[in-house]
């Protein structure tokens, strides 16, 4: 067995029934379940979700993001391994804490294999909700350059880099395009500031302005549950994007949630704790990654500047990376998973197999 046949690089092409088409992302693909099995699954396993929600799978691949292009290594690697069981695990972890801790629930419904969820349909806040405890990467470079205002927020002059913030920073930017919002522009992934989000609270498919405040809240307090548990392991969580969406409970009222992934290494800054008290950062997360990209390639600029993203794209294209390198991130995915979780990851040999199996002998959803 080698190494690549270990990689879920390709997850759209799964036997599941769905009527509608399969949307895949940058790493998971959704199937949409037909009414009838949705209504079916609820019934049986008695999801606490009104009996007309629509479900979801959605599956997660071992694909790797970085710099927005797909990357892929020598031998055939189109992933890396164990990276998916990794994210899941960790953000499996991640909501459990936030029940346990009486924060907010998640659109997952039931994991029935480490690289798949059984979703109900939420309706996303249209927001990249980032906080931040440390001044590092893009706002690291800002400041550097003199910029001291970020999402209408002041920062003091005289911060070094990587060094810890007075306070928690939440610098929200937009998720999609978003048209018509005044001062705004109309652009994926600008950033807005709290007062942008107030007066415009709709716009962002916020419910009220009151929820407004609640999504403040659960970011913070979902920050400080992750940062305090990362502590416990000598780790630092330096940033993080949380998302959010609306979902239908039982009452038939909307509440607001986590979605997608949190606290992953794909979506946060984590550091080892003991090699940042000697000055020294040592990224447990994709941006090790990133900094490997970087110096890997003679012209790294290209990766940095969005006006050349056609060479990029490319350069993705047209490089398969050593493997050493996509291994010495599976290796920081895993190593991590297992310390969040304090179990031993579990790596299928052939996971699209194992995972079309369980999902038709345990839940009927692949003729």
């Amino acid at each position: 067995m080698s190494l690549a046949d270990k990689v879920l690089a390709v997850n759209d092409d799964l036997p599941i029934r769905t009527d509608k088409p399969v949307h895949s992302g940058k790493v998971r693909s959704v199937y949409w379940l037909t009414g009838a099995d949705s209504r079916r699954l609820i019934e049986e396993k008695g999801y606490p979700v009104p009996p007309d929600t629509p479900l979801a799978v959605m599956v997660i691949s071992d694909r790797i993001s970085a710099f927005d292009c797909i990357w892929s290594g020598e031998g055939g690697m189109r992933g890396v391994p164990g990276k998916g069981a990794a994210l899941n695990a960790i953000s499996n972890h991640w909501f459990q804490l936030f029940r346990d801790n009486g924060l907010a629930d998640s659109h997952i419904l039931d994991i029935p294999h480490p690289l798949v969820w059984i979703v109900q349909k939420a309706r996303p806040v249209m927001i990249e909700a980032i906080a931040r405890q440390y001044i590092t990467g893009s706002m690291w470079r800002a400041y550097a350059k003199g910029e001291r205002e970020f999402c209408g927020i002041e920062l003091p002059d005289g911060l070094q880099k990587d060094q810890k913030l007075p306070e928690l920073l939440i610098t929200p930017s937009t998720k999609g395009i978003l048209k018509g919002i005044p001062g705004v522009p109309e652009a994926d992934d600008v950033n807005i500031t709290r007062k942008d989000l107030e007066n415009n609270y709709a716009a962002f498919n916020f419910r009220s302005p009151d929820d407004v405040d609640r999504y403040e809240k659960l970011l913070k307090e979902g920050f400080e549950v992750i940062s305090a548990a990362l502590e416990n392991i000598d780790q630092i969580f330096v940033d993080t994007k949380f998302e959010f969406g609306y979902v239908t409970g039982t009452d038939g009222e909307a509440k607001l949630i986590y979605m997608d992934e949190v606290g992953t290494p794909d979506s946060s800054r984590i550091w080892d704790g003991a090699e940042y008290r000697n000055g020294k950062v040592v990224e447990n997360s994709k941006e090790g990654f990133r900094q490997a990209l970087l110096s890997y390639f003679p012209d790294p600029d290209i990766l940095l500047d969005k006006e050349r993203m056609d060479e990029r794209q490319a350069l993705a294209r047209d490089n398969q990376l050593p493997e050493s390198m996509l291994m010495n991130l599976s290796a920081t995915y895993v190593g991590i998973a297992e310390k969040i979780t304090g179990r031993k990851l579990e790596i299928s040999d052939n996971p699209k197999a194992e995972l079309v199996d369980i999902l038709r002998r345990g839940y009927g959803l692949v003729d």
